[in-house]
């Protein structure tokens, strides 16, 4: 008898990586029904009681009628979903957090949700990189002023060019999967990188140091921490000011790590030289933000990870516990383990 899955995928992790993913992870006969979800050209948001969703609960009620596995991005996972699901038992979610999941309530019903640890550290590293380059090396501005008919020479001067990567200090906030990546990166570049990170083991970095003797020390900061109820907030006015004048600061991880405004203060004053974020604590960023119209800041819109082989790692890792699954095994990236066992 035929396993039904439902691959909502959507305009990044395609259907078809998915399925194809899923086709290399099991030989079990399967019967799969498609749903397309419309992330990216429509932000995520916030569907019942999850975030970061893409699509409706009605949409994946009906979609997942009859369903045991489904294999998804974006799709919502709320109390209501599952409840009108049960014959759900594995919900794949290819992110590297299952965000948009309610993992308590999963739980209760007996469906396991697994996730993508790691899909994309390679992309989000690289982007990273590019993104200090550009905030030191202020390439999106002298590109601006170019397109717009201006060649500024003024940007030659002593006082207004910064640092080069390599013989500069760089401080990272965090040492998982994306931080140790950009650290070994930077070293390649001639870069000295130092850690704050309180949960890796001090055998397993260069140097290890506190959060205040990282920014002390630190021309470049980047962070790369993990949003707890410890680290939410934890770069502000006060670290800020405490970082070396000139110091640039990057954010590729997650908006709420940081205090936008005290950032676009430092600015003002000068007492940054730069700033460069992929992340914001409001996604898409509102009109009016400060952060569109303060000097030296370099922005892109949370696509650090967005490249061919993340959305591939993404739909390999999430079919293979799906394979696992299919076959008995042990689930290897189980979000909520009593929910495979409920």
């Amino acid at each position: 008898m035929s396993v039904r899955v439902l691959v909502a995928g959507d305009d990044f992790v395609l259907n078809r990586l998915l399925i194809a993913a899923l086709g290399r992870a099991t030989t079990a006969d399967l019967d799969i029904r498609e749903i397309s979800l419309p992330w990216p050209s429509v932000p995520f948001g916030r569907v019942a009681e999850v975030d970061e969703a893409s699509g409706t609960e009605e949409q994946l009620i009906e979609a997942l009628d009859g369903a045991e596995i489904c294999l998804t991005q974006m799709a919502p996972l709320t109390e209501r979903i599952l409840a009108s699901a049960p014959g759900l038992k594995l919900f794949g979610i290819s992110r590297g957090g299952p965000v948009n999941a309610n993992l308590e309530a999963a739980t209760r019903h007996g469906v396991a949700v697994t996730y993508a640890p790691g899909r994309n550290a390679q992309a989000t590293a690289e982007h990273t990189v590019g993104m200090i380059l550009a905030a030191l090396r202020r390439i999106p501005e002298t590109h601006a002023d170019l397109t717009a008919g201006t060649w500024r020479g003024d940007y030659y001067e002593y006082d207004r060019v910064g640092p080069e990567l390599a013989g500069s200090t760089v401080g990272l906030v965090g040492y998982g999967a994306i931080g140790s990546l950009v650290a070994r990166m930077l070293r390649g570049l001639g870069a000295e990188v130092i850690v704050h990170d309180p949960y890796v083991k001090p055998d397993l970095v260069e140097e290890l140091v506190g959060l205040d003797e990282l920014l002390s020390r630190s021309q470049i900061v980047s962070l790369h921490a993990r949003v707890t109820a410890e680290t939410a907030g934890m770069i502000g006015a006060a670290q800020i000011a405490a970082l070396p004048p000139d110091a640039v600061l990057v954010n590729c991880a997650r908006g709420s790590l940081l205090d936008y405004d005290a950032v676009c203060d430092a600015l003002d004053s000068g007492h940054l030289y730069g700033a460069a974020f992929d992340v914001f604590p409001s996604e898409p960023i509102p009109a009016g933000s400060r952060l569109l119209s303060t000097p030296h800041v370099v922005l892109t819109p949370h696509l650090a990870g967005a490249s061919k082989q993340t959305a591939a790692n993404a739909a390999r890792l999430v079919a293979a516990d799906a394979g696992r699954y299919l076959s008995g095994q042990p689930l290897l990236h189980c979000a909520n383990p009593r929910g495979a066992t409920a």
